[in-house]
């Protein structure tokens, strides 16, 4: 009996952070938006499609965005905001389909094999989900429909913002073939200048290849990349992903010189990090301090704990403890993270124990989640420990 192959849906939301930013404050449509850090340090998180016309890209300096695009309105992320338009546009995805694979806060796959005979063809899946989302939430979706996950992806990238691709089974190998190399997943800088020697720049460059040659080249990634090269890509849409880490970074205005400075820092990241501990219902037990000095050198430093934990001033205790084995307080800093590792869903008896006894830690328990609520409610900033506050 013939197997009819899967349907698979890419949904990625264009401009998602500018798109929010705009959706609130109309004033700032058609004008060029960029959210991330300060215009003059830090980087991009998303830009406006009017100042990517400029050359802005996300992961950018902000300071080069600011040149490359000196009219553009720099603004804050809102992440409160935007996770919260985020729920309301994956339970329209929902609406679709069970089977919904989020790979961020904006984009997701979704197998729409089952919903056919409900919904009719992906197509037109696609096509209602997109109208679904415009309406109720006056942003705009863009999607790509194929027989596999890697090729919906890049479908999904081809005609944005707002865009529709369809690649039919039949039809995989010549829509991939003349595509650039730097279009597969995995194929960086490095891969793409070691395949240029060998005179690959497209897929098909890379398909007319043995294997076997490329694994002698590349190793395993040999391999992998002829077959996604084919449009060969086996992956099941899957509901759920192991989060191996959660973590907060900060880049400074000025560079920090001081250590109290920087452990200032440390304590608005540790909060920040055991906020979304706490809602992501997770404890950790390895923590781990990032550091990028001025001429942006970066180290890490790590320190494994003794109990599972989602409390901030533990986090921050350990960070402060690995900030000793930096030169923070000797060469200029210029951004400071902290994330958590080895994570449980499993809350540990006495993981609060820095507190002392089971009753004040069972108080400490109550305190951060009556701070959670309030931060919920009213945004992250809303509630912080009294050294963050500005000096008057």
């Amino acid at each position: 009996m013939k197997v009819n192959p899967p349907s698979i849906i890419h949904l990625d939301m264009d401009a998602f952070y500018p798109a929010v930013e705009v959706l609130d404050n109309p004033e700032l449509r058609g004008k060029p938006v960029i959210v991330g850090g300060s215009r003059e340090r830090g980087v991009v998180s998303s830009a406006s499609y009017e100042a990517r016309a400029f050359g802005v890209h996300s992961a950018q300096p902000t300071a080069t965005a600011a040149r490359l695009c000196p009219n553009a309105i720099f603004l804050r992320g809102r992440m409160h905001r935007y996770r919260e338009v985020s729920k309301q546009i994956f339970e329209i995805f929902l609406r679709f389909t069970p089977l919904v694979e989020p790979l961020s806060i904006d984009e997701a796959f979704l197998d729409v094999t089952g919903s056919e005979r409900l919904l009719g063809d992906p197509v037109q899946i696609a096509k209602t989900i997109k109208a679904t989302v415009l309406d109720e939430t006056g942003l705009t979706v863009s999607a790509g429909v194929a027989p596999s996950k890697f090729v919906a992806k890049i479908a999904s990238d081809m005609d944005k913002p707002d865009g529709l691709t369809v690649v039919e089974p039949h039809k995989v190998r010549v829509f991939l073939d003349p595509l650039p190399m730097k279009k597969m997943w995995g194929v960086g800088k490095v891969t793409q200048k070691a395949l240029a020697r060998l005179n690959i720049h497209t897929f098909k460059d890379l398909r007319l290849f043995r294997p076997d040659f490329l694994e002698r080249k590349f190793g395993k990634n040999g391999p992998r990349m002829h077959l996604l090269a084919m449009g060969m890509d086996e992956r099941n849409v899957e509901t759920e992903h192991e989060i191996k880490s959660v973590g907060h970074e900060r880049t400074f205005m000025h560079d920090i010189m001081d250590s109290g400075d920087a452990k200032k820092a440390l304590l608005g990241l540790a909060t920040q990090v055991a906020r979304r501990m706490r809602r992501k219902k997770m404890t950790g037990k390895t923590v781990s301090l990032k550091v990028k000095y001025y001429d942006f050198k970066q180290i890490t430093r790590a320190k494994t704990l003794a109990e599972f934990t989602d409390d901030g001033l533990e986090i921050y205790g350990a960070a402060c403890d690995l900030l000793q084995k930096t030169q923070v307080g000797k060469r200029p800093v210029r951004l400071l993270g902290i994330s958590l590792s080895q994570l449980s869903f499993v809350h540990a008896v006495g993981q609060l124990s820095l507190f002392g006894d089971d009753q004040s830690s069972q108080k400490r328990k109550e305190l951060n989640m009556a701070l959670d609520s309030i931060a919920e409610k009213h945004g992250d900033k809303s509630v912080r420990p009294a050294t963050l506050f500005p000096d008057k």
